[in-house]
């Protein structure tokens, strides 16, 4: 039996890396206890800052028999995402981080599905996890050999750094594990420098409240004292792994060009519902996104803009309309930034309550014209609903 499960493991090993996974391991299905137990400290301090993720349900995520009854082993495998040492982003453009602008899982998958197919070949079962709330793919991956966990939470892979998505095949052959491998960041804390909100609290320990790649998917808006870090990034960011040296030449021979990388806002703003669902892969959910889903996103977006550039003048015409109601908190809060540094702001609006909370003056008009100016004040409550319905009689 164990001689069968050297040859079953030897021939997965290699069909992984013939099929193009950079790397693959073994590592038994037993539970990771050691990772729950953080996994819920972390959650009962709130540094998980409302992720769900594995941190949803713990006592699953770490335990591949939930995945597969009778799980006796799992093969780990990791697939780098090209990673090119880009200029800062442009104006009038957004960034998305290396690992999303392309399904990278999705081939991923496909990868790990030739290895579970050859060993169910043999006549076991295999089921495989990518990007996959029921695993814990980084601690698997650092059991399997793979590689270490880097001080910036990520797995670091022997001379070639973090730029791997990873999945595993959980299956009940029962295959001999890999051998781990020695912790390799030594005396290096560049990604805990370098990041941007000092999100990386501790070696391998980042609190999600501060983490930028988490705040873009976060609900609700970007808390502001990080909005200025954000700069240019529509989803994602690689802050800490673009100042870590391991995989460094790699990351040279990447080159300096990704089309990918970049997204023009004004393609956003002129886009339709169907241009945006296509463009952002949202078709599976088409049926659960609302009429007006493109004016509202470009009524959003153009808010996004004029925050990042901080003009002195800030003119916003109908910012609330076809808005969700965080898109309209995240206005306001623009609003209030844009007048506590100084700016002059002027917003037309046909909605009376939020041009109330959103400016100290208020202007009617009528036809094109100026029929009266007021305290914002005094087109508050209902005797301000009744003077403002007085002036467009």
């Amino acid at each position: 039996m164990e001689e069968t499960g050297d040859r079953l493991k030897a021939e997965v090993l290699a069909l992984g890396r013939s099929v193009g996974l950079d790397a693959v391991g073994v590592t038994g299905a037993d539970p990771f206890p050691e990772v729950r137990a953080e996994l819920e400290r972390r959650r009962a301090e709130g540094l998980h800052g409302g992720m769900q993720f594995t941190f949803r349900n713990p006592a699953r995520s770490t335990d591949p028999g939930r995945i597969l009854e009778g799980a006796r082993s799992l093969v780990v495998g990791a697939l780098r995402t090209p990673a090119p040492r880009l200029a800062e982003v442009g104006a009038g453009r957004l960034r998305i981080a290396a690992y999303a602008r392309h399904d990278h899982y999705a081939t991923l998958r496909g990868h790990l599905e030739r290895l579970a197919d050859r060993i169910r070949s043999d006549g076991w079962t295999a089921r495989v996890v990518a990007d996959d709330n029921a695993l814990v793919d980084r601690a698997a991956a650092v059991r399997a050999g793979i590689g270490w966990y880097g001080k910036n939470a990520n797995v670091l892979l022997p001379g070639r750094g973090s730029w791997f998505v990873l999945g595993a095949v959980v299956t009940d052959a029962l295959l001999p594990p890999s051998e781990q491998v020695e912790e390799g960041c030594g005396t290096c804390r560049r990604c805990l420098d370098g990041c941007p909100t000092g999100a990386i609290i501790q070696p391998g320990v980042v609190d999600a409240r501060r983490c930028l790649a988490w705040l873009v998917q976060a609900p609700g808006s970007i808390p502001r004292e990080f909005r200025r870090a954000l700069g240019g990034r529509l989803y994602g960011c690689d802050d800490c792994q673009e100042v870590c040296p391991v995989g460094r030449s790699e990351v040279i021979a990447d080159g300096t060009e990704d089309p990918a990388a970049d997204v023009e806002a004004i393609d956003v703003l002129e886009a339709d519902d169907a241009d945006l669902l296509e463009r952002f892969e949202l078709g599976d959910v088409a049926h659960r996104v609302t009429a007006g889903f493109s004016h509202g996103m470009g009524r959003r977006l153009s808010v996004v803009l004029a925050a990042l550039h901080e003009p002195e003048v800030l003119l916003l015409d109908e910012p609330f309309d076809g808005v969700d109601p965080l898109g309209v908190e995240a206005t306001l809060e623009v609003v209030a930034d844009a007048r506590s540094r100084g700016a002059a702001v002027l917003v037309s609006t046909h909605l009376r309550e939020l041009a109330i909370e959103a400016c100290s003056t208020v202007s009617v008009l009528r036809g094109g014209a100026q029929v009266a100016e007021m305290s914002a004040l005094d087109m508050a409550g209902e005797e301000g609903a009744r003077a403002y319905r007085s002036l467009l009689d």
